[in-house]
């Protein structure tokens, strides 16, 4: 490997990780250890571009956020305020705690992220793990997505969000013993998890198997 590479955002790997996102990984792409970043497009005008979330959830790093529209053109909402953001404009959430989601509004829109936790030396965040498992996890690659899911554990011990999806890996898998272990362990970290749950279809091979959370 040389000191130095070169990529183009539509050579990036496409990954669809829901409400519309396509996460096109960049810190994946070229190992970079130093620092978190990323591209996003949409599945299409309407369509988010970054999902809605925070920085503090059980998935998230903590991070403070540049975001950088590179193409097209979307519409931000940062803490309840929406604002127009066409291409060639920055977008800087400092608190991590606020809610933040983007909409693409016109085709192709490229938006690129980059963030890190305030003092800290950079570590990949849990949902990372678990975006770069959805691929396996979609095309029935069950093993291959556990491994991945395991190997995010081993960054994050305990970590609510990669237990969870886990366990939806195992039970679809038929790990039943090893899914309902890891969706127990899940749901004390992130009370959301005890409604989604309920009703996650990932589940139905093991909801009436003894031990399975009331």
């Amino acid at each position: 490997m040389t000191g130095w590479e070169v990529a183009t955002f539509d050579s990036l790997d496409a990954i669809p990780v829901g409400d519309g996102v396509v996460w096109r990984p960049i810190r994946r792409r070229f190992e970079i250890g130093a620092f978190g970043t990323n591209a996003y497009t949409s599945e299409g005008i309407g369509k988010h571009v970054i999902e809605e979330h925070d920085e503090l959830g059980a998935g998230a790093g903590g991070h403070q956020e540049l975001y950088v529209v590179v193409r097209g053109r979307a519409t931000f909402t940062i803490d309840g305020q929406a604002l127009d953001a066409p291409a060639g404009t920055l977008v800087y959430v400092r608190n991590p705690a606020l809610k933040r989601s983007a909409i693409a509004e016109e085709e192709d829109t490229v938006v690129l992220a980059v963030g890190g936790e305030p003092g800290s030396a950079y570590e990949v965040a849990p949902w990372e793990f678990s975006f770069g498992a959805m691929p396996a996890l979609t095309t029935g690659k069950y093993d291959e997505a556990i491994e991945l899911l395991e190997e995010g554990l081993v960054e994050h011990p305990g970590n609510a969000s990669l237990l969870y999806n886990l366990a939806c890996a195992e039970s679809l898998s038929g790990r039943t013993a090893e899914a309902i272990e890891h969706l127990r362990a899940a749901l004390p970290g992130n009370p959301k998890y005890q409604e989604r749950a309920k009703v996650d279809p990932d589940f139905d091979p093991i909801r009436h198997e003894p031990g399975f959370p009331d």
